[in-house]
């Protein structure tokens, strides 16, 4: 064994240690910039919330609005929310390609399916991983898709489904019958 062998070694062995696994995977996904697709639709949305970001938002939360006090629950412990999300005119306005790029992460180790749906009539996909790492939830993705809009979210850090589940159809947060997705665990 040469000596880079052994030095390449043990820098893997150290950053495995001090990082986790170093061949997990990230929960944050990279998402494509789609540039030139803001020009062609006629709703786009990019939404980046860092961790500085959120402790701001979460601050003009009130306790004393149940839902307000359930959404501070849910962000304590989110590092970062990432939204792309965009509406056409026209079916097939944007490369299914870059979406299935994002989904192509997802079979990273680490993530798992938490929900797959497929339909051909209306040609319409939606997937919800989660990543975890000893068992606790680091992040989650959905992506959905149909000939004239698509939507890609990333959530990094702690996410507890239970507290997700209360914010449900409340504040802008879509039905996403988490309910479901808890009795097939």
């Amino acid at each position: 064994m040469n000596k880079l062998t052994v030095v390449l070694g043990f820098a893997l062995w150290s950053l495995s240690n001090t990082l986790g696994n170093p061949l997990r995977a990230e929960p944050r996904l990279t998402i494509p910039e789609f540039e030139g697709l803001a020009a062609k639709a006629n709703e786009s949305v990019n939404i980046t919330l860092d961790g500085a970001l959120l402790n701001m938002a979460a601050q003009f939360l009130s306790a004393d609005n149940a839902d307000e006090a359930a959404a501070k629950e849910v962000l304590n412990g989110i590092i970062g929310i990432y939204i792309k999300s965009f509406s056409f005119d026209e079916p097939r306005a944007y490369a299914k390609s870059d979406i299935d790029a994002v989904r192509k992460q997802l079979a990273a180790p680490g993530w798992s399916r938490l929900v797959e749906v497929r339909s051909r009539k209306e040609e319409s996909d939606v997937d919800i991983y989660i990543s975890q790492i000893d068992g606790k939830a680091n992040g989650l993705a959905i992506i959905s898709s149909e000939p004239k809009e698509f939507t890609i979210v990333n959530i990094v850090g702690s996410v507890d489904l239970q507290k997700l589940r209360k914010l449900e159809g409340k504040m802008g947060v879509p039905k996403l019958e988490l309910a479901a997705v808890d009795k097939k665990k």
